[in-house]
């Protein structure tokens, strides 16, 4: 998490209108209180321009290797552009690394996606128990989130920032519940609150809550903070999936297919983003 429990306490604290009831009869709001539309601050600009500034010499290189590798093991465009939601529900091409084969069937995600808003289910990928649509060293690129490094183009658009929920597909906003769509009152980012307080291991419903805390209560200290700890949650993460994997070829049951997306495996089947 960013800062230590109570801080993340701190801000699900704050004022927000009504959530809804066990039997989902009462809409959670947007708070009265907050303009219909959050204008971007200035801070934020010149911390992604400054950030990507710095970081180029690094990251230059290291893109173009990624380029050659997904041009040498797939035939097909190096990159992948995909119709996003961003703030204010504006849509954009978001741009990232092509991890799958060229036009793979997308339409499986959806159905997982309309499965998981309404599921109390950790978010864990379903490359973690195979995907046949996977290019090799997908997977890897997949899990350390080097596949989303062409995004700093986004950013640099101004369609993203380098902090923020992560931009959401046009079918699953449409899925989603009017206090949902609360999460669109800020720029989509390449890292955020929910990516370093647990991701795989939250349920739909908690990611939706934390990127609503986030967009209600950023500053320049929360994105700071948030920075310095999405490559320890990063490593974590990728530490937990091979963790999970390694326990999945120890257990005497066969494990879970990506084409299998009955109710009770849908914690092992959700495909990534």
């Amino acid at each position: 998490m960013v800062g230590s429990a109570s801080e993340i306490q701190e801000l699900r604290a704050k004022p927000r209108g009504r959530e809804p009831d066990p039997k989902g009869d009462v809409a959670w709001q947007v708070h009265p209180d907050l303009p219909a539309d959050r204008p971007i601050p200035t801070w934020k600009r010149f911390l992604d321009i400054g950030c990507i500034a710095l970081s180029l010499p690094i990251l230059l290189p290291v893109m173009g290797m990624l380029a050659l590798l997904v041009k040498t093991v797939s035939p097909g465009p190096i990159l992948f552009r995909q119709e996003r939601v961003g703030y204010l529900g504006r849509r954009f091409k978001c741009l990232k690394f092509r991890t799958m084969s060229h036009n793979a069937d997308t339409s499986v995600h959806q159905t997982y996606v309309q499965q998981l808003i309404g599921a109390e289910v950790p978010m864990i990928k379903a490359d973690e128990t195979g995907d046949p649509r996977i290019i090799p060293m997908g997977k890897l690129l997949r899990a350390t989130g080097l596949d989303e490094l062409p995004q700093l183009i986004n950013i640099l658009r101004g369609e993203m920032s380098l902090v923020g929920p992560r931009p959401c597909l046009p079918y699953e906003y449409e899925a989603y519940q009017p206090w949902h769509r609360e999460r669109c009152q800020t720029l989509p980012g390449l890292t955020g609150l929910w990516q370093v307080s647990g991701k795989n291991k939250t349920t739909f419903t908690q990611m939706i809550r934390l990127d609503i805390d986030y967009a209600r209560s950023r500053s320049l200290g929360l994105d700071l903070r948030i920075l310095l700890k999405t490559i320890p949650a990063l490593l974590g993460q990728v530490y937990d999936g091979w963790a999970r994997r390694r326990a999945a070829r120890r257990s005497p049951s066969a494990p879970v297919q990506f084409e299998c997306p009955q109710p009770h495996r849908q914690a092992r089947c959700v495909p990534g983003k």
